[in-house]
């Protein structure tokens, strides 16, 4: 009795794991567009909000919080990098260190500086103001499934408050922006 009974559970065992097996496989060879990637809009602009992505927050070592983000690239180009913020003070964004952002094999770190403010900006609300910074331009020759990875301490959670006291809490990343090269 023991014997069948041990022999059911285990068939019963390998057909889970090859039906698992079976559905990541299918997923994984899937041509589908996922809700989780990012498409490119119409006008060659690749938005990339800070609350829609992935996100690691280390508050104790604030340098390595994450955000990252699966692109769908649909027109190859070269593309500048905006880096938008939420800050108070517009002529210094407090950055303690450098942004890091990467794409394949394309890095940029750059500390941030304001090159342009966005005046009633929806994304941000008063005392804060939008702050644009260029982060600089890359060329993405193939078109396809692309990760954006943002290592940065302004990187805070969603229910982090900001106005307190100190000047760290300054500054926010809200968005990274891939907009297509004007010649």
């Amino acid at each position: 009795m023991k014997k069948v009974f041990f022999v059911w559970v285990m068939l019963i065992g390998v057909a889970l794991i090859v039906s698992c097996n079976n559905g990541v496989r299918s997923d994984e060879n899937s041509n589908d567009v996922t809700e989780n990637k990012v498409l490119q809009q119409k006008d060659g602009t690749i938005s990339l909000k800070i609350d829609k992505a992935e996100c690691y927050h280390d508050m104790v070592n604030p340098s390595s919080n994450t955000a990252e983000w699966s692109i769908v690239v649909s027109k190859s180009g070269r593309y500048d990098v905006w880096l938008s913020s939420a800050t108070i003070d517009t002529t210094d964004l407090k950055f303690k260190d450098s942004v890091l952002l990467s794409i394949r094999d394309n890095r940029f770190e750059t500390l941030p500086i304001v090159n342009k403010v966005v005046q009633n900006s929806s994304e941000v609300s008063r005392p804060f103001y939008q702050a644009d910074s260029f982060m600089g331009s890359l060329y993405i020759q193939d078109t396809g499934v692309y990760s954006v990875q943002v290592i940065s301490d302004r990187i805070l959670p969603k229910n982090f408050r900001q106005g307190g006291s100190s000047s760290n809490d300054l500054t926010k990343i809200l968005s990274v922006s891939l907009k297509p090269a004007k010649r």
